[in-house]
């Protein structure tokens, strides 16, 4: 659901991470027949087949299909008989004995849960910075520029600033609702900022990362800054000509409502800025964390956009998996000890109809879908070769605003 992601070594995830397991042990014990010869494929039925691979030395493996959603049958095949689930395969690796039947799970399975190990965590706050207009670290440029041109992926975030001029004469200014801000973007979330204030949040999709804000915002009479920071949520590596894919405000960017009708800000002179504040400082490690003022206890921010938060906690005991619990939060990035451990996003809420599963037919995206309306990710992986006896330390970045007093490490259990 969350397009190109950050993805680290996750948690084996039973009975799916077993039968695959065995089916890759079956195709490999057919490994000598299958690179020997193109298959033979013969009829067991209305809707079965057998595709049969046969080497020179001997080697022999069948692979038995039935291709019936609705039924299961018995089919003969050599000197035996054999049952097939509806909408499967049996592969035979001696063309004798079926060893994996693709609707049979025969991996364990266990109920798993994840169990919180430590007590609250104490939590201290900082709060990211805008950039100023005099920011050394900004470079100018006529128009708007795409995103990944200028951060050749040095970060995730770009912010895009200008400066609107409003006239005292302005009739909005006399009480009524201020003008209407529209931004164009490819991709694929925004924060979008006027005079330092957050005026909105507006995110893509999978299917379409490209989006659009559109909202009222205040302005004042006089010098306006208006502050795009546009977000990148991974690379795309696949598709046809995916190097040619844009990401970033391309606009355009237009204010409407104004006596002059709509204004059109895209070809005036915009500040470019790479990376937040804290990325620079470097917050994510002990030496950096230690460069700046947080606050903590009932001065600690909370629901607020741009914040970094930290803590530190000791190892749980034990080897069992561990875990970041953050369904209260929105969407930022977490590390460990200085290591990342991706992109938290449980903001972005899944969406779709889930309904009754059923595997038999043709497999698409949108076939038997769990857990609509729910965080699309809600537990983080934390190696335990990165976790230290004590001491370690934990950095969240947050874009939206989250509750960090109910973030949980966990550890995941398994029953039989």
């Amino acid at each position: 659901m969350n397009g190109c992601f950050h993805l680290k070594p996750g948690l084996t995830r039973e009975p799916k991470w077993g039968h695959l397991r065995d089916l890759h042990k079956a195709i490999k014990s057919s490994e000598a027949a299958l690179v020997s010869a193109y298959p033979t494929v013969t009829s067991l039925g209305s809707k079965q087949e057998a595709h049969v691979f046969k080497s020179k030395s001997g080697a022999c493996a069948a692979f038995l299909a039935n291709y019936d959603t609705r039924y299961s049958v018995k089919v003969k095949f050599g000197n035996g008989q054999y049952d097939l689930p509806r909408w499967s395969i049996s592969i035979l690796p001696d063309c004798k004995t079926a060893v994996f039947n693709t609707a049979k799970i025969g991996a364990h399975s266990s109920k798993k849960a994840m169990v919180p190990v430590n007590s609250a965590f104490s939590w201290q706050s900082y709060t990211e910075q805008s950039p100023t207009a005099d920011d050394r670290e900004a470079t100018v440029h006529n128009g708007l520029w795409e995103q990944i041109y200028l951060t050749r992926d040095a970060s995730d975030y770009l912010w895009y600033m200008t400066d609107v001029k409003i006239d005292p004469n302005e009739g909005f200014l006399k009480g009524r609702q201020g003008p209407i801000l529209t931004v164009w973007s490819a991709g694929h979330a925004l924060h979008v900022f006027t005079n330092g204030q957050l005026s909105g949040t507006v995110y893509g999709g999978l299917d379409n990362p490209k989006l659009t804000f559109s909202n009222n915002v205040k302005l004042r009479a006089g010098i306006n800054r208006i502050s795009l920071l546009s977000v990148a949520v991974g690379l795309p590596n696949v598709g046809t000509h995916f190097e040619t894919w844009n990401a970033g405000v391309l606009g355009p960017v237009t204010l409407k409502g104004l006596n002059e009708g709509t204004r059109d800000i895209s070809k005036q002179n915009w500040s470019y800025k790479i990376g937040l504040k804290g990325e620079a400082l470097n917050l994510h490690t002990v030496t950096g964390s230690s460069s700046v003022e947080w606050v903590q206890g009932s001065q600690l921010v909370k629901k607020q956009p741009m914040t970094w938060y930290k803590t530190t906690f000791n190892a749980p005991r034990g080897n069992e998996p561990l875990a970041l619990d953050m369904s209260s939060m929105g969407k930022g990035q977490v590390w460990i000890n200085g290591q990342s451990i991706g992109r938290h996003w449980p903001g972005y809420i899944a969406r779709g109809s889930c309904g009754a599963c059923d595997y038999a037919g043709t497999y698409t995206d949108k076939k038997c879908r769990t857990n609509c309306g729910e965080p699309s990710q809600r537990w983080y992986h934390v190696p335990r070769s990165w976790v230290k006896p004590s001491g370690n330390l934990l950095v969240v970045f947050e874009e939206w605003g989250g509750d960090p007093s109910r973030i949980a490490l966990v550890k995941r259990t398994a029953t039989a």
